[in-house]
């Protein structure tokens, strides 16, 4: 095991299942060296409704990740998701006073672009800078150094719930876990999947998890646009349960083994045993039957995607198409109808980037985990601390404010 310092742990707290990343960063690689998952009890559509449950998923799972990784877990960064989750691009102006603009100047023009109103209720997690338009001069991602009498800034503010904030911290702490910061998990997923290259060119991410369907939108290197649908995986179970006749247990077994999206992708003489209820006899189906169930959900899912994309007027941005993550995106046909709903190129995304252990995170299921580790590894630098539940607020402000200056 390598220093303690130099260990990095992402927890994805999901809907359906609670995931443990721990990474080893040396020579600026990041290595996987532990993963540990276990199903998640307590949580409805991305938001903790059970303390208790929620607690002992992430026991379990963080007590598998320090058995694979051989290494005490004493803080990670957390992702936070949910439909609370709101974002706002924002634009700030200053005047420069000695022509020359100073790394001062860029925490004033973030300053003037975050002075939004924000409800009581919420909390700003991230503000990420977008661009700088220095004398009508814009595209500018540094502007340190240069000559100029007015700045502005361009930023994108993600915020979010306080109480829902507030119980990811409290059950991490009462696993006995301190909370390094708490992070979209959108960004986590996006840091794990896109290459530079597709966050210039623009794409958008797709994390169709259990509980909620998350979209990111990049285009010229940064954060354009996010949104939350609270339509995902569940939904396609239940919808299997119910069809079907069959348990919910069962229905997600038959939705991991036989599950396509696409019906047209299933030859017709293929069956599936599907469990009966009340004690009867399994019975003998069709595979094209569980397909026909599937594909309208998922086209669902992806209409309210691709609606949202067009109703912000993005559809023109995304050069480098639509990645699908999270664990439904795995269903097989799922990037054929993507394909067919989005007019667009899709792939599914796969963590890239990363060392060490990469067969067994190679999955869209583990994006977010590992995104969450590739985060952290930026952030290294900051101080740990353990957050009670009535300073979130105070340590979110203290944190941006870090951020904003590491950023540049």
């Amino acid at each position: 095991m390598g220093k303690k310092d130099s260990l990095v742990v992402g927890l994805d707290i999901g809907t359906t299942k609670i995931c443990t990343v721990v990474g080893e960063v040396s020579n600026g690689q990041v290595n996987i060296i532990g993963l540990g998952t276990f199903p998640s009890k307590g949580l409805r559509k991305g938001v903790v409704v059970n303390i208790e449950s929620t607690v002992q998923s992430i026991k379990k799972a963080v007590e598998e990740a320090e058995l694979m990784a051989d290494c005490h877990i004493t803080s990670v960064y957390a992702g936070i998701a949910g439909g609370h989750i709101k974002g706002i691009n924002s634009h700030g102006v200053i005047a420069i006073k000695n022509r020359e603009i100073t790394s001062h100047d860029v925490k004033r023009v973030i300053d003037a672009a975050s002075a939004v109103a924000i409800p009581m209720d919420r909390e700003i997690i991230h503000i990420i800078p977008q661009e700088y338009i220095v004398d009508d001069q814009d595209g500018i991602k540094d502007p340190v150094g240069m000559s100029g009498v007015r700045l502005e800034g361009k930023v994108y503010i993600v915020t979010g719930a306080i109480t829902s904030a507030q119980n990811i911290i409290k059950c991490a702490n009462r696993a006995g876990l301190d909370v390094n910061d708490i992070v979209l998990e959108q960004l986590g997923s996006s840091d794990a999947v896109l290459s530079p290259e597709e966050k210039e060119l623009g794409a958008a991410i797709v994390d169709i998890g259990g509980g909620t369907t998350d979209l990111v939108i990049f285009s010229n290197g940064s954060i354009r646009h996010t949104a939350v649908f609270s339509l995902a995986g569940s939904h396609i179970t239940n919808d299997i349960s119910v069809g079907l006749r069959t348990p919910v247990e069962e229905a997600e077994k038959i939705k991991i083994r036989y599950g396509c999206a696409l019906a047209s992708m299933v030859r017709k003489d293929e069956t599936i045993e599907v469990p009966s209820v009340g004690g009867r006899k399994p019975r003998i189906l069709s595979r094209q039957t569980l397909a026909e169930i599937i594909e309208p959900r998922v086209e669902e899912i992806l209409s309210l995607v691709r609606d949202e994309v067009v109703r912000m007027d993005y559809g023109n941005l995304l050069a480098s198409g639509v990645i699908l993550t999270g664990g439904s995106a795995i269903l097989e046909g799922m990037p054929e109808l993507a394909e067919q709903v989005f007019n667009l190129p899709v792939r599914r995304g796969t963590p890239i980037g990363i060392g060490g252990l990469v067969d067994l995170v190679n999955s869209p299921i583990y994006a977010t985990g590992v995104g969450l580790v590739l985060y952290g590894s930026r952030n290294m630098a900051k101080s740990r601390f353990k957050v009670g539940e009535g300073n979130v607020f105070s340590k979110v402000t203290q944190r941006m404010k870090e951020w904003i200056g590491e950023f540049f």
